[in-house]
């Protein structure tokens, strides 16, 4: 690990940001052309004392998980990632982990969804980000490694993942999402993560086993939800899906049908009443 050159690469890649590119907004009194430390800080939900440290050269290794964030937050390239890896001493995540790369016409959709709840996940479903209405519709992502971060392996394996959906959903999700596994997988070829997490699937789930025995096979695109919210009840959205171009990634979004005012309702409580019940799940699942 190189302590200075990394410094040296944060500050020159904060400087060549502006506000504008991360939807913030310049102020009249701006002293510099690219972001401020605190703005980096706040984009990687790091604190400023820890991210001033990094520019300065000192500090703890970063774990991989605050160069994913800190990669988002600077929108650097694949090879511009790459680097600060490299920089850090840390090896670089696999594609379909939850500190992979975000494309960045990805993450800059996903920045201008910001009255609708969004978020983008690898083809494995492992999320990625996501925006504050989507925590407060979806909760937090549950943290994991390896075929343990995706949300397919927690539908089928662990009932608490499936609390924000309807019990009549239950039935036409799971459905859904081995069929669209089974795409994703396809398409990979001889991936060692999508072959380890079917075969993870089948000896933990009878239900995975039946529905994948039935091989059906289908890209999700659009689909009609039903999602329970802990203080606004019944939520029915329309959930949208918009691949990248090589399909490794997909930006998901939510819409409110015609007439219905639960995105107004979601966005007006955002996530103030989540930490009592997000808290109690946690407890359910350790």
């Amino acid at each position: 690990m190189d302590l200075r050159e990394l410094g040296g690469y944060l500050k020159s890649r904060r400087d060549r940001i502006s506000p504008a590119e991360v939807g913030l907004s310049a102020g009249p009194r701006r002293r510099v052309a690219g972001l401020r430390r605190d703005e980096v800080a706040t984009l990687a939900r790091a604190s400023v004392d820890y991210y001033g440290q990094l520019e300065q050269g000192r500090g703890a290794q970063p774990s991989e998980q605050m160069l994913a964030a800190l990669a988002r937050a600077l929108r650097l390239t694949s090879d511009e990632r790459d680097h600060l890896y490299h920089l850090a001493g840390r090896p670089l995540p696999p594609a379909s982990s939850g500190n992979a790369h975000v494309q960045p016409a990805l993450l800059n959709l996903l920045e201008q969804l910001s009255a609708t709840p969004a978020q983008v996940m690898t083809d494995l479903s492992v999320p990625l980000v996501q925006n504050r209405l989507a925590e407060a519709l979806l909760g937090a992502p549950v943290p994991g490694d390896g075929v343990q971060a995706s949300f397919v392996y927690q539908w089928f394996t662990d009932p608490a993942a499936r609390e924000r959906y309807h019990p009549d959903e239950h039935e036409h999700q799971s459905r859904v999402f081995v069929a669209d596994l089974r795409a994703a997988i396809a398409k990979r070829g001889r991936d060692a993560l999508a072959d380890e997490l079917l075969t993870t699937l089948q000896a933990r789930s009878e239900e995975f086993r039946h529905l994948w025995e039935q091989r059906e096979v289908a890209v999700r695109r659009t689909d009609r939800k039903r999602l329970l919210h802990p203080t606004l009840g019944t939520l029915e959205l329309d959930c949208m899906n918009l691949l990248s171009e090589d399909g490794g990634q997909r930006l998901l979004w939510f819409t409110a049908p015609p007439g219905s005012d639960h995105l107004d309702l979601l966005a007006a409580i955002g996530t103030q009443d989540l930490a009592p019940e997000q808290s109690a799940m946690d407890a359910r699942r350790g």
